[in-house]
């Protein structure tokens, strides 16, 4: 048995290095608790964007808590690397979303009026073809435009991943690998105690849950039901080649090294990570019909990896109601509410509270209405 801490947090993906090192920072007892490669692990299949254009349209609550996000990014990659000396590839300054047809350019003149209605505090304009082709030269014939959004921006996930943990182990933050958070429960003594299957366990104050697709059984065991589901999403990936992309867009980045991920599908497959064929073609066709000089490119490599899906798709932020101070915090947009997780979310954790996370994102909002 360990010593208690001020905060154990269950998962060590994008989301809970994220509220971990936000919560270590304020110089409090930190334990982190993640399951090693066995995990399904989001960070290490995700497309690496920073996206707010059209993100939570119809739901306002959530339209701002992501932009607010996306405010915080040039701060939030500043502090890690001078913390960690880690450059994680941020790059703002807008992205793309590619129209391939007159109706796909009306959708986006659609949403960007919704947007401005609903008082996004997001710029974004729509690029005709000619102004498109001013930033993206290459872009095939059957390019009508896109939309470009001021603070959609790219990042490498794996390496804010890589820079949360060092960061948070810089700020005295302990971190147990390997370790698979079987049981939960709540001692008036000890606080909140942790076991995996061997009998380990950690205890402390407060508890956030920020396990991934396994947040859902673990959450059970303090009256939260969430109904979390996976969606597989396969990424392709490139060789190295000369640089003509300097946005990310919704279906294409070239990263910093060169290499061009071209993604994502939105699959109900289960727990299966795999890949198959169709797919693959799928995408490559749909890189290759915006930027034709793909089709010379050699396609090196492709994954598939799991989002943690709610019933509406947007993220849950609860507290257990009979055992105040264990919360669970699940998302499908880790890269992008990273910031917000780690500099706002975090530190509230530590304290015992959601601090500025909306209330309409809590769990009670899937109960089933009886008369």
């Amino acid at each position: 048995m360990t010593s208690g801490s001020d905060l154990i947090v269950i998962g060590g993906g994008l989301i809970g290095s994220a509220l971990a090192w936000g919560a270590q920072r304020r110089r409090a007892r930190v334990i982190l608790l993640d399951e090693g490669d066995i995990a399904y692990r989001a960070s290490r299949g995700n497309f690496g964007l920073v996206w707010l254009q059209g993100k939570g349209l119809g739901h306002p609550d959530y339209m701002h808590w992501s932009i607010r996000a996306g405010q915080l990014w040039p701060e939030f990659s500043a502090v890690l690397q001078e913390e960690t000396g880690i450059d994680i590839g941020w790059r703002g300054g807008g992205g793309l979303h590619f129209c391939l047809s007159e109706d796909e350019m009306e959708s986006r003149r659609f949403l960007i009026a919704r947007s401005r209605e609903q008082g996004a505090a997001i710029r974004i304009d729509l690029l005709d073809r000619e102004s498109l082709r001013e930033i993206a030269p290459g872009i095939g014939s059957d390019v009508c435009g896109a939309s470009i959004s001021d603070l959609d921006g790219e990042v490498s996930p794996l390496l804010t991943l890589r820079a949360l943990q060092s960061g948070f182990r810089h700020h005295g933050g302990r971190m147990a690998v390997n370790f698979t958070a079987e049981q939960i429960s709540h001692d008036r003594h000890r606080g909140f105690v942790v076991k995996d299957a061997k009998g380990n366990e950690f205890t402390g104050r407060h508890l956030a849950i920020a396990a991934g697709l396994g947040t859902t059984r673990l959450a059970s065991q303090l009256g939260l039901e969430l109904g979390l589901w996976p969606e597989r999403g396969q990424i392709v990936v490139t060789d190295r080649v000369a640089p003509f992309l300097h946005h990310p867009s919704n279906v294409i980045r070239q990263t910093r090294e060169g290499t061009v991920l071209l993604g994502s599908s939105h699959e109900d497959a289960g727990f299966s990570t795999g890949t198959d064929m169709e797919t693959v073609a799928q995408l490559c066709r749909a890189g290759t019909r915006i930027f034709p000089a793909l089709r010379a490119a050699r396609l090196v490599r492709a994954w598939g990896a799991l989002r943690i899906m709610s019933a509406d798709g947007l993220p849950i932020y609860d507290e257990a109601p009979e055992t105040p101070g264990a919360f669970v915090v699940t998302c499908h947009s880790g890269v992008t509410l990273a910031s917000l997780h780690g500099l706002e979310l975090g530190p509230a954790l530590v304290e015992g509270h959601l601090g500025p996370a909306p209330c309409s994102m809590r769990s009670k909002r899937f109960a089933v209405h009886t008369s």
